[in-house]
């Protein structure tokens, strides 16, 4: 019933208005899937490779899809990856692209879901347990998402007092609003970045502040905790010797003592890629110091590579994992990533990218796996569809 009987691929539309992949899949019973590939601004040293879009379609249609059509089904995701692993036969997809790979890797799985008449999250492995991940909204942005703001990359909502996916959702989205009603009131004209969070000429310090009064305005109207966190994104401020923020130069040292000061000072509770991709031994110090009051979670660190999360196990690195599919090229890929963290105990936080799309597949891997977090920013068509699904799912579900 789910044998791949087409695939097809072409280049549309990302966020940026950049050209991104897009996959189709069709089975012999009639079953469809739909999958679009995002792209990252800030990406790791270490992530798959994302090839221009034009040469990603190519190389899948020459090299993949004669392996999928007629000979694969669906229904079996680990065999539609191997697969695509096979034609591309690198070790980053450097040959068909991770973005023609991850478009073609989540068409099927949604193809194999239509067949079954199931939601995509039931047939990538979840069951409901009454719980959804809580959103972690960007309402500042900074770095490489927004020139001339912030130096740390993102300063995100953490509602983790709410009740349900719907309240969290909306509390970041006031959490956002209220952001940009206080940066006015500073004098600022703030712009938004890529992902749709206030961009204004602010220190990190100085953002810190705002999100904190924000969060405890809504905090104090929706009736439920709201935390903070930041995505420093330190590997675009290190420069091989130092991390040059804009206001100081820090070794490693002085950065780790740096960013376990700001958990201390603002409460965080959730700081990602605080140091620089490589420095597994600077990652287990902060961890040692800071891990039991937050979430330290590594994203160019270990780029949902399973292989990296178990050395950063070992090194006592990070004490979470973002998982991003597009990082590694396939929906197993991401799960294995995720089965590494947490037979180390570590956390998987699921995550959207920069450059988004419509699709909500990480609304559904997120729940399909029991993610505590999801990263999907507060606002803009791209960001608000994962939300949206996600609450959807949850009132199906209940």
């Amino acid at each position: 019933m789910t044998l791949i009987t087409d695939v097809r691929l072409r280049r549309v539309l990302d966020s940026r208005g950049d050209a991104t992949v897009e996959a189709d899949v069709r089975t012999e019973s009639g079953g469809f899937g739909r999958g679009i590939a995002p792209s990252g601004a800030s990406t790791g040293e270490f992530e798959a490779v994302e090839l221009p879009p034009e040469e990603a379609v190519a190389a899948a249609r020459e090299h993949a899809v004669p392996r999928l059509v007629g000979e694969v089904h669906a229904g079996n995701q680990r065999e539609v990856d191997s697969v695509l692993r096979g034609a591309d036969g690198t070790e980053n997809f450097s040959e068909i692209g991770a973005n023609s790979a991850v478009a073609v890797s989540v068409a099927a799985a949604k193809a194999a879901a239509d067949v079954l008449g199931a939601p995509l999250f039931h047939h990538l492995g979840g069951t409901f347990r009454g719980e959804t991940p809580v959103p972690l909204g960007n309402v500042i942005g900074g770095g490489a998402h927004a020139a001339g703001s912030t130096d740390f990359q993102e300063f995100l909502a953490v509602p983790v007092g709410a009740p349900s996916a719907v309240d969290a959702a909306f509390a970041n989205a006031a959490v956002h609003e209220t952001v940009g009603d206080l940066l006015r009131e500073r004098g600022h004209d703030p712009n938004k970045g890529d992902e749709g969070a206030w961009a204004a000429p602010l220190s990190d310090a100085a953002a810190l502040e705002v999100l904190a009064e924000a969060t405890d305005r809504v905090a104090d109207e929706v009736g439920f905790e709201i935390g903070t966190g930041v995505d420093v994104a330190a590997t675009e401020l290190y420069d091989g010797e130092a991390y040059r923020h804009t206001d100081e130069v820090r070794l490693e040292a002085e950065q780790t003592e740096y960013v376990a000061d700001l958990v201390e000072e603002y409460d965080l509770v959730y700081v990602e890629d605080p140091l620089d991709e490589a420095d597994f031994e600077a990652y287990a110090e902060l961890t040692e110091r800071v891990g039991d009051r937050t979430v330290v979670c590594g994203d160019d660190l270990f780029v949902t590579d399973a292989d990296r999360v178990r050395r950063g196990v070992e090194a006592g690195a990070a004490n979470a994992v973002l998982v991003k599919p597009n990082q590694v090229g396939t929906l197993s890929g991401a799960v294995d990533a995720v089965d590494a963290a947490r037979e180390a105990g570590y956390t998987p936080v699921v995550s959207h990218r920069s450059g988004e799309t419509e699709d909500t597949t990480i609304a559904h891997l997120a729940v399909a796996v029991g993610a505590p977090y999801l990263k999907t920013g507060a606002v803009g068509g791209e960001r608000t569809a994962k939300l949206n699904e996600l609450i959807r799912i949850e009132a199906d579900a209940t």
